[in-house]
């Protein structure tokens, strides 16, 4: 008897047959109980904040205020969460004219009017000022105990509040995303973020840990010379959905939300496969291989040593970032970018060497709609579909080969034995 995976892919989804006594596990969200969701969770969360007052007992008339958001490779639902967090603010007095909401970039590309009105929603792109992040124009407002430069975007940094929104998921080295990374690095330099990134070497430095990574505590020291004064974090379910909200304290809330986010989407093998299919579950999170690297980066937690790794990811915007490319293209082999990132960190490069590492103890079937020839340059094998490169695997690791299928690789984190 054979089972239909479906994944998503772009805007779409892609299919295949697998024998159901190969499969091993198929990584979904856990069933854990939860309200309604939606704008009413968004409601509850911010009438019930999380070691501070409420946003409106915080913000005063008059005052500058910064709200900083994701920008369009995150699946942040700022449209859902916008309307709730504006009413409280004007009934505290705040004008719209004094509001900012800006999208936090990082060291992504920047967004055309239209990507930032349909990111924000209609309520907010109708009354309140809306931006990107601006790397050339930042304020120096410190160094971490690690030498890193707190560089912010000017409009956040001047800002007299500071509120951050963000999804909560897996990071391959942050731990989670969300918290105070709406700020750092989502509006800082490239400078600043490299430095920081830097420490991604370290073993303490993975997705799911945040006490005593070094990544997560340069950040959350970063905080102390960048205040936040209010966050709003969302977890999302498999489509795209609020299920959960926490709001308050730029840490005590967000770790409430891992801890949440823990309940979901930590998920259990009995033990590694041959074959993972994994997917980063479609627009926006597949547009570039920079995004859809953390699929990939996921589903190494769950293939044996000498196996295959399924990823697909549409990338209609190819590969994403330019040191990413340049290492990517340039390389004579892939374990000379692991080697090149031991001696000369460079952010972009990093997430290339992170490949690389992949690639030491697995083959990378890459379904994409990039160029086939190209793809085999950065050293990855294309596939036109999922269906296509499963048979290909099947025939190179044999008709009973075991199977683990990630639908959703950005967020599930496979544990084994849990």
């Amino acid at each position: 008897m054979s089972m239909k995976l479906e994944f998503g892919y772009g805007k779409g989804v892609q299919s295949v047959d697998v024998d159901a006594d190969r499969i091993v596990a198929i990584l979904k969200p856990n069933d854990v109980e939860h309200g309604d969701g939606g704008e009413a969770e968004v409601e509850r969360a911010l009438s019930n904040p999380i070691g501070s007052g409420r946003v409106e007992e915080i913000v005063k008339p008059g005052e500058r205020i910064a709200i900083i958001t994701s920008d369009i490779t995150r699946p942040m639902p700022t449209y859902a969460v916008m309307p709730a967090l504006l009413k409280r603010l004007y009934g505290a007095g705040v004008r719209p004219e004094d509001i900012t909401l800006v999208f936090a970039l990082g060291s992504h590309r920047g967004q055309s009017d239209e990507e930032r009105a349909k990111l924000a929603g209609q309520f907010a792109a109708s009354q309140i000022r809306m931006e990107d992040s601006d790397p050339d124009d930042c304020v120096h407002m410190g160094n971490t105990s690690s030498g890193t430069p707190i560089d912010i975007t000017r409009r956040v940094a001047e800002a007299d509040r500071r509120i951050c929104l963000g999804n909560i998921e897996y990071h391959y080295f942050a731990g989670y995303s969300a918290g105070i990374k709406a700020i750092m690095p989502g509006c800082s330099t490239r400078a600043a973020i490299q430095s920081n990134h830097s420490m991604m070497v370290s073993d303490d430095a993975c997705a799911g840990k945040l006490e005593g990574n070094p990544v997560r505590e340069d950040l959350e020291e970063a905080e102390r010379l960048c205040h936040v004064d209010f966050i709003l974090n969302v977890v999302l379910d498999e489509h795209k959905k609020i299920v959960k909200a926490v709001a308050g304290d730029v840490v005590k809330a967000h770790r409430e939300g891992c801890a949440f986010l823990d309940k979901l989407y930590s998920t259990p093998i009995p033990h590694r496969a041959d074959i993972v299919i994994v997917s980063q579950g479609g627009a926006p999170k597949d547009l570039n291989l920079y995004q859809t690297q953390k699929a990939l980066d996921n589903a190494k937690h769950a293939v044996k040593d000498g196996g295959i790794i399924i990823l697909a990811g549409a990338c209609q915007e190819g590969l994403g970032e330019r040191v990413f490319e340049q290492w990517l293209t340039s390389s004579e082999t892939s374990k000379s970018m692991i080697e090149r990132i031991r001696k000369d960190f460079q952010l972009g490069g990093h997430k290339a060497a992170a490949i690389a590492m992949v690639l030491e103890h697995a083959d990378v079937y890459l379904v994409s709609e990039m160029e086939p020839e190209f793809v085999k340059s950065i050293f990855m094998q294309p596939f036109a579909s999922i269906d296509e490169a499963f048979a290909a695997a099947t025939k190179k690791l044999g008709s009973d080969s075991s199977v683990i299928a990630m639908p959703y690789g950005g967020s599930t984190l496979p544990q084994i034995g849990r």
